[in-house]
């Protein structure tokens, strides 16, 4: 495979090294979560300024760790249609404990990953 990728199925692995570090994908699943209720009260409300909302909820934080925690360049700037499906892909994998797999299979579980995975309960 080449550095960069040329189609989705290439891109998806590729994403989840992008979101190697345990930090940013739960910044990730903070702001996904948020851009979720932000989709939900636009529909319930058919007030469209939720989206908008839900636009600067989502991105914000995700934007936040790539800079301060991955530090790399979000995939959103590249590749904005695969980036934005793989953001929700990633957050309900992770909702459905189905993430750990995927994150083998791209190579990105460091030691802290597998000791801590992103579903472990708090409390």
């Amino acid at each position: 495979m080449s550095s960069q990728p040329t189609n989705y199925r290439q891109f998806w692995p590729y994403y989840l090294r992008e979101h190697s570090r345990i930090l940013t994908r739960r910044i990730h699943y903070f702001g996904t979560g948020l851009a979720v209720i932000g989709i939900i009260m636009a529909v319930a409300s058919w007030d469209a300024w939720y989206l908008l909302g839900a636009a600067i909820c989502g991105y914000a934080p995700a934007w936040f760790a790539h800079f301060f925690v991955e530090k790399n360049r979000p995939a959103t700037f590249r590749y904005p249609f695969w980036s934005l499906i793989s953001d929700f892909r990633m957050f309900f994998m992770w909702l459905a404990d189905r993430l750990q797999p995927e994150l083998k299979r791209a190579g990105c579980l460091a030691e802290i990953d597998l000791e801590e995975p992103d579903n472990a309960k708090v409390g």
